[in-house]
């Protein structure tokens, strides 16, 4: 008697890669719903009562539970355009997923550019210490990873445009020549690379 061959285990994920997408979809909704209620009372110049609330805050834990940082990411949509929640909120959400997905994308990109700009100010910090202390090797290596870091720039000008904005955290002057990319800026302010000793 011939056995029958498993179902491919292929079918099983998709299903629940489904199961996560109407979760999603659902909690998105009712967040919604919470978040309408609550513009509209502020529309109609009325404080949202201890409900509307209450529901807000079960509403957000609820898709956060299926979408982590999605109902910030779903306010920030709603405070820049408010009828996106009320489209959502009567069961049409295709803009507000939209506008969701966005603003997930430029949370991502923020962080990007705040850990870039955290780990260039800690390396600067570590390779003054090590030379403070005399740890010249160690002092090179922190300056090879910085070098490292602005020739990653050159890979990533989504990166680079984002830190346009914050060069002053970066350490590169105001009245420095903008005319550059921002790595070879970064390379030539801080004395690294090629640029070695210029500005020194």
């Amino acid at each position: 008697m011939q056995r029958e061959a498993p179902a491919p285990a292929g079918g099983a994920a998709e299903e629940q890669e489904n199961a996560l997408r109407r979760a999603r979809r659902q909690a998105l909704v009712r967040h919604a719903r919470a978040s309408d209620a609550i513009l509209e009372a502020k529309h109609q110049g009325l404080a949202p009562s201890d409900d509307q609330r209450r529901e807000l805050g079960a509403a957000r834990r609820a898709f956060n539970e299926v979408r982590p940082h999605g109902w910030q990411d779903a306010e920030a949509a709603y405070s820049k355009d408010n009828s996106l929640a009320r489209e959502a909120a009567t069961g049409d959400p295709a803009r507000a997923i939209r506008a969701l997905q966005r603003e997930t994308g430029n949370r991502l990109d923020m962080q990007r550019a705040d850990e870039f700009v955290d780990r260039w100010k800690k390396l600067g910090k570590v390779s003054e210490q090590r030379y403070a202390a005399g740890n010249y090797s160690g002092y090179k290596a922190a300056r090879a990873e910085m070098g490292n870091m602005t020739m990653s720039l050159e890979r990533d000008p989504q990166m680079e445009s984002l830190l346009e904005g914050r060069k002053k955290q970066l350490g590169i002057g105001m009245d420095f020549d903008s005319g550059m990319r921002l790595g070879r800026q970064l390379s030539l302010s801080h004395g690294l690379g090629r640029g070695r000793g210029i500005g020194l």
